[in-house]
């Protein structure tokens, strides 16, 4: 049994609730602040009016919230209870910039910051077993296990800088594959559908061969299904960090046009009444009004 920690938890959307019901079922004193208190009130934990009531005498923060920009509105808002000393693990996708950027407010009040987003949705959230992408200041580490042994299944360090955000160009790497991956998948099934091909011929002529994926199964399964709630990376989500990768990729002087035409699927998905579902929700914007 690890020490028990206590633990502020800023965000409980679909991963920071997850993250919190397995830190208390772990055994540490954790507090969760959410702009809507009823999602944090199915956590466990205990609902803090403020962040700050949140992260106030944290061993360990974690912030899980929807972009960079809320990330510094809402830890803007916790500096007054934020201790000198803690571990900040910053797991919302966010870009390079905020990480440099949050990276000093986390300097300015002597707290250890850890660029660390996670691979990984709604079920392996909720079973634990999430990838952590990590880079921050080996002292501190042991600390965090404890930590990790509640949320994920695998932690990949990758420097002792959280400021360069080495995490997070990984996440943005991995992700461009799998919103990629979305897109072709739903798109073939509603090109089947218009062209009077049963999906089913084309999913048993790349049976185990090199171009069957299971991911294009349980992407597809959800549009046929109708399953697309509730999501597991809905839509809007989607389509932010879409537009997070594009902008990386333009910063280093690339042009991702496949990402940029999926950013723009993704707008017209939620534009649809789509953006709360599944990505896979994507399928709509093939069709036209």
């Amino acid at each position: 049994m690890t020490d028990e920690l206590t633990v502020g938890v800023l965000g409980a959307g679909i991963m920071g609730a997850a993250m919190a019901r397995n830190l208390v079922r772990a055994g540490h004193a954790v507090r969760v602040w959410n702009r809507s208190p009823d999602k944090a009130a199915g956590t466990g934990a205990t609902v803090a009016d403020t962040p700050a009531d949140a992260v106030r005498d944290a061993d360990v923060i974690i912030t899980m919230l929807y972009d960079g920009a809320t990330v510094r509105d809402v830890i803007g808002r916790a500096a007054p209870g934020l201790r000198a000393g803690a571990a900040w693990l910053q797991t919302t996708t966010a870009s390079l910039a905020d990480a440099a950027a949050l990276a000093e407010v986390a300097a300015e009040h002597g707290v250890a910051f850890y660029d660390a987003p996670v691979l990984g949705t709604r079920q392996p959230a909720e079973a634990g077993q999430l990838t952590v992408l990590a880079a921050g200041p080996q002292t501190g580490r042991e600390k965090l296990a404890a930590v990790f042994d509640a949320i994920a299944a695998r932690v990949v360090w990758l420097g002792e800088d959280g400021a360069r955000g080495d995490g997070t160009r990984l996440k943005l790497v991995a992700n461009s594959w799998v919103l990629t991956v979305t897109h072709g998948a739903v798109e073939l099934l509603a090109l089947a559908e218009a062209l009077g091909v049963d999906p089913d011929r084309f999913f048993e002529v790349i049976k185990d061969g090199p171009l069957d994926l299971g991911y294009l199964h349980t992407k597809t399964d959800l549009v046929r299904q109708g399953r697309l709630s509730p999501a597991s990376f809905a839509v809007e989500t989607a389509e932010k960090d879409a537009r997070l990768i594009v902008a990386a990729g333009a910063d280093h002087g690339l042009r991702l046009d496949v990402l940029a035409a999926g950013a723009e699927r993704f707008r017209r998905a939620t534009a649809q009444g789509h953006g709360d579902e599944d990505m896979a929700a994507s399928y709509y914007a093939s069709f036209v009004p």
